[in-house]
């Protein structure tokens, strides 16, 4: 349970860090959205806005184990399609890592929350 617990706070840390360059429109993000992945800008700004609440899903986990499963679900749905467009966009694997280190953490919340402990 503890373990679960510094694996959602980690998560929250990280969605929220890559929630901030989005929603501030950092110059670099916004040429990886419009040029790489060919989306729009506000489709990085949902993406944001879509981390973001990731985030406080899971930094507010420790509430209730159904908070953490909600994070996990959302953090499912961002980072998905951040994997597919990296590899999309020819990235590799290496461009998506962090992408899918995330999901294997959120994978691992939602496993745990299951347990009868």
């Amino acid at each position: 349970m503890i373990l679960r617990y510094a694996t959602n706070l980690k998560l929250a840390k990280d969605l929220y860090a890559a929630s901030k360059r989005k929603l501030t429109g950092n110059p670099y993000t916004k040429q990886l959205f419009t040029q790489d992945f060919k989306l729009s800008e506000r489709a990085m700004k949902l993406a944001g806005v879509i981390e973001f609440i990731a985030s406080g899903l899971f930094a507010t986990s420790v509430l209730h184990k159904n908070i953490s499963r909600l994070g996990s679900l959302v953090t499912f749905s961002v980072l998905s399609v951040a994997v597919y467009k990296r590899l999309e966009a020819g990235h590799g694997k290496v461009g998506a890592q962090h992408a899918l280190d995330l999901l294997g953490l959120a994978a691992l919340s939602l496993i745990d929350t299951f347990s009868k402990k």
